[in-house]
């Protein structure tokens, strides 16, 4: 197996693991490619023999390496997910920070996290990604593997957003924006808006108003085959689409945006040992109280 890494370079606590990971991969005889920023990140810091860096850098690391370790956050294996692209080469996130739903395994554990992909004691979870068309010339296209967002771009006043499904008006959301988020995207922004935690198995697409103007409108959850069509309807009130956090350039009235389930998913490694729930109750503190109280007799 051919181990990519990557990661946040902006992270001082990035290099000293990695750089302890590139001489144990190396003297263990495992293959491994350093994502050209990593190994000129090592290579100026004189982490890591000029050697590794030279032979072993590549800007191609989706294409090179047959799993791809991404130290950082949530944040940053996202943006790796990006960097893979189309490819479905796995990911693995690698923890520097806090706990993160996405980059589940500690810095600590990335020797022994190896070991059980030699022995090829792991799975791959497919996860759900969706895609984004702006009816524009020429057409424009997004994909996120957490949410696509449609949210005012100024500082006051809301945005009116007609939705339909399958060809069938739902809504006028009168809101500060709308997150449609997959399953994995459940515990991101959308949750942070109100909306529901969903398991990354279940075939699920999310609508979250962020702010709406009337209280009857509620989070909403439907089939992941549907089609959905969004329109800003607002006059003199601009606003963004973004996917997975990146934005674009501010967007016009009356355009159609069209969003379905992408082609492709995000495969991400999971091992034996890990599991959501366990990593919701680690993230959310859940059932802290309990254990404090069957602990304190």
């Amino acid at each position: 197996m051919v181990y990519g890494i990557t990661g946040n370079t902006s992270k001082a606590e990035l290099w000293e693991p990695v750089a302890r990971l590139v001489a144990w991969l190396d003297a263990e005889a495992l293959a491994f490619r350093l994502h050209a920023p990593v190994a000129e990140g090592l290579r100026a810091r004189g982490l890591v023999e000029e050697r590794l860096c030279t032979a072993h850098g590549t800007e191609a690391l989706a294409a090179e390496a047959d799993v791809v370790l991404s130290f950082g956050g949530d944040g940053t294996l996202l943006r790796s997910a990006h960097e893979v692209g189309h490819t479905g080469t796995p990911l693995l996130g690698i923890n520097i920070g806090r706990l993160g739903f996405l980059a589940d395994v500690e810095i600590g554990d990335v020797q022994e996290t190896i070991r059980q992909l030699e022995r090829g004691d792991y799975h791959l979870d497919h996860r759900l990604v969706l895609s984004a068309e702006v009816d524009s010339t020429p057409p424009r296209r997004f994909w996120a593997l957490n949410e696509i967002v449609i949210e005012r771009g100024g500082a006051v006043g809301m945005i009116a957003i007609d939705v339909a499904v399958d060809g069938v008006p739902l809504n006028r959301y009168w809101a500060d924006g709308l997150i449609i988020a997959t399953p994995t995207g459940s515990t991101a922004y959308s949750l942070a808006a109100g909306g529901p935690i969903v398991a990354p198995g279940a075939d699920v697409l999310l609508l979250s108003p962020l702010a709406p103007h009337t209280l009857t409108v509620r989070p909403f959850v439907l089939p992941a085959s549907s089609v959905l069509e969004a329109r800003v309807v607002s006059r003199r009130q601009p606003y963004v689409l973004a996917a997975d956090g990146l934005s674009t350039e501010p967007m016009e009235e009356h355009v159609g945006i069209t969003i379905r389930r992408a082609p492709h998913t995000v495969n991400l490694v999971k091992l034996p040992q890990q599991h959501y729930f366990k990593t919701l109750r680690t993230k959310l503190t859940w059932g802290g109280g309990n254990r404090r109280e069957k602990g304190a007799g």
